[in-house]
């Protein structure tokens, strides 16, 4: 069985499409992968200035990093740190991304395989780096992720597909996925749809029809989630001849 880390840059994850995420999922997924999991870190920024004067801002900040480490991840706190720049503006700053990666490569002694939870580009070379210590490494992210780092990754998760890994619909059993063929003309196409959790849990061929959509959409629209990878969340329907349909159609929209 092959031994393995998680290290999530929470801030990406969080501030592109990823909040709400039910961090356990994660150690499943990683799990589903056939992996024993010996190391889950999550890198976080805490602003405990604001934290110190603002107690329900301080509440809600404690009782999400908490939630992170019940899920059994072992939580390192970035302080947010203030400087003034040249034009007398306060700059923000908690970059994680170092820690992260001297962690990653100092660990991935004992490890086989890595799942990097980021869509920064800043972390094209570090999956270099691993991989060329002969380790698999696996990317998961949400929105605005790096193109380069899709590509060099070994595996790469959507987190918007991964089922349960966010709320669906009022918590409805739903599945998310993407158009991959359209014909507008006709109001039809089919999508790609991860059904469970690993790697090859993909319904590669729902039918989705312009009429099953929750809102009226035009065939130019249709032809446009497909252009844009729009993702949509359905009930996902298996056939009497064991071919899946989507059903009550969505576009998903994220929030940070």
């Amino acid at each position: 069985m092959l031994k393995g880390g998680v290290y999530l840059d929470v801030e990406n994850l969080t501030r592109n499409g990823g909040w709400g995420m039910r961090f356990g999922v994660i150690t499943d997924l990683v799990r589903a992968q056939g992996v024993q999991l010996l190391r889950a870190n999550a890198y976080v920024a805490a602003d405990f200035d604001r934290e110190s004067t603002d107690p329900e801002y301080a509440r809600r900040n404690k009782e999400f990093r908490n939630a992170i480490r019940r899920s059994g991840f072992h939580l390192l706190v970035k302080r947010v740190r203030r400087f003034i720049n040249d034009d007398g503006e306060t700059i923000l700053k908690a970059n994680a991304d170092l820690d992260l990666a001297v962690d990653a490569l100092v660990q991935s002694e004992n490890l086989d395989y890595i799942l990097l939870g980021t869509g920064d580009g800043d972390f094209v070379r570090l999956v270099r780096a691993l991989q060329n210590r002969g380790r698999r490494v696996d990317i998961l992210s949400f929105a605005h992720t790096s193109n380069d780092l899709r590509y060099e990754a070994d595996f790469y998760f959507s987190g918007f597909l991964i089922p349960n890994l966010l709320e669906t619909e009022n918590g409805k059993d739903r599945y998310r996925g993407v158009l991959y063929s359209v014909s507008p003309e006709r109001g039809y196409g089919f999508a790609r749809v991860r059904n469970d959790l690993k790697f090859q849990d993909v319904v590669y061929d729902v039918f989705c029809h312009i009429n099953e959509f929750q809102e009226h959409i035009s065939n130019e629209e249709f032809q446009a989630f497909k252009n844009r990878e729009t993702v949509l969340e359905m009930d996902l329907i298996c056939q009497p001849d064991g071919r899946y349909k989507g059903e009550n159609i969505k576009e998903y929209a994220w929030s940070s």
